[in-house]
């Protein structure tokens, strides 16, 4: 009997996974009514499950080859010099403002009291990184139907002391990059993308994420790819990303890999700060900086969503057409969403905002598709200023705030994810019209 190499064995546990995956997906199907419409959701095969397997066999706890792989496809899927890796979308945005403080920046720095323009309605993650590093953020307003800043308002927040925009293109749908790096060239102005919601959106035929001097993105189940957990920051300044790899890796000084020991060959002779001269350069810190590092078993899985996106993506935009399609006929019920002038978003869920004199509250339609099985979400946190954490925070405020308050009170979104299709969708719109013949 001869002996079996570690490579059979490795294609005969592929094998099996790929086996035992197929058995798990025998006899799903949707089932109207007792099958969750859930608004988001991972979608993968075998080949993730497989990646994971290979990956855990390596052992490789920690980052390694599969992350610096998952670094470069991303990077090159998106047109960027480099992409850091780390452990969340959130992270991914603290990583990128932090980075604007560092004193390698020289001048150019963030210092505290500086101000950043955010949006007021949307996710809390946009806006801590600039209370946590001790900026002030400066809100305006957006409102449906594409849900992001105007530029004007935008223009008319600029004060003496701003030094950055920090923007999420909402729900996947871009913002109006020409009229804001306008702005940002006219005032000297970092621009910060967060694309957690938008990966795959395009901006006359630009990738999202590639406008702004830093860009971040989320890998939560929810979202376009999933690595379960995970994010990234973009960028294609050589100081930033040198930057951020510091930030992400405790603040060290060297660049070296996981595992690498003097990949630089300047290990031990270099001078850095009051250190004795020589001293070991892998515990060498720049920066007051973080353990923000996500698993070689999480990019391994990274690896091959990354190369479902452009699929992902399509099945987003099928599914935004069809909602629209369907909800073109109830337009005095809602307001539907519209993507911004010369963009084509790769929508991360399909908002509606219930109508003045719709005959309903969002809370009443919410809560009935949602006892029918259809999840729903509301637009985030709504106005985060009435928020209880963000009720006394340092802040100022640009104009009024009506947009965020009516998306607050009134707007809603259903799915778009590639997990849904035509039946859930049908579903959907089934249990809608009872809700509205019921209001009758």
């Amino acid at each position: 009997m001869r002996d079996v190499t570690q490579t059979e064995i490795r294609e005969e546990i592929e094998a099996l996974v790929a086996e035992l995956y197929a058995a798990g997906q025998a006899g799903k199907r949707f089932i109207p009514g007792k099958t969750p419409v859930h608004y988001a959701g991972r979608v993968f095969d075998e080949r993730e499950v497989q990646a994971a397997v290979a990956a855990s066999l390596d052992f490789w706890l920690t980052e390694g080859p599969h992350a610096a792989r998952f670094q470069k496809d991303l990077a090159a899927k998106l047109g960027v010099a480099g992409t850091i890796l780390v452990n969340s979308g959130s992270s991914a945005n603290l990583l990128a403002l932090t980075s604007l403080t560092s004193s390698l920046l020289g001048e150019r720095r963030l210092l505290p009291g500086d101000e950043v323009i955010t949006p007021a309605a949307g996710f809390p993650t946009t806006v801590n990184p600039i209370l946590q590093n001790g900026l002030i953020p400066v809100f305006i307003d957006s409102a449906p139907p594409t849900y992001n800043p105007r530029p004007e308002d935008i223009a008319a927040a600029v004060g003496p002391r701003t030094r950055a925009i920090f923007l999420a293109h909402t729900l996947g749908n871009p913002s109006d990059a020409d009229a804001i790096l306008e702005i940002v060239r006219k005032h000297d102005l970092f621009l910060i993308e967060d694309c957690c919601d938008a990966l795959g959106s395009t901006y006359k035929g630009r990738q999202a994420g590639t406008f702004g001097i830093l860009s971040t993105f989320s890998f939560y189940a929810a979202h376009h790819i999933t690595l379960g957990e995970g994010g990234a920051v973009a960028s294609s300044d050589p100081l930033l990303l040198r930057i951020l790899r510091s930030l992400k890796d405790w603040g060290r000084d060297c660049h070296c890999g996981p595992g690498q020991n003097n990949a630089c060959g300047r290990r031990f002779n270099g001078r850095h700060g009051d250190l004795p001269e020589g001293y070991d350069h892998k515990y060498v810190y720049s920066h007051v900086g973080y353990n923000l590092k996500a698993t070689d078993i999480q990019a391994a899985i990274g690896v091959e969503q990354l190369k479902k996106l452009d699929r992902f993506c399509a099945a987003r935009r099928e599914n935004f057409r069809t909602w629209t399609d369907c909800f073109r006929p109830l337009e005095d019920r809602f307001i539907l969403p519209e993507a911004t002038p010369g963009s084509d978003p790769a929508w991360f869920a399909f908002p509606l905002t219930v109508r003045e004199g719709a005959g309903f509250t969002r809370r009443q339609v919410t809560d009935f598709l949602n006892a029918k099985l259809v999840e729903t979400r509301n637009l985030f946190g709504g106005n985060l200023l009435r928020q209880p954490a963000y009720l006394d925070v340092p802040r100022r405020v640009a104009g009024e705030l009506a947009g965020a308050d009516r998306i607050m009170n009134d707007t809603f979104f259903i799915g778009t994810y590639p997990g849904i299709g035509k039946a859930q969708i049908d579903y959907t719109m089934d249990v809608l019209r009872r809700f509205l013949e019921k209001g009758k």
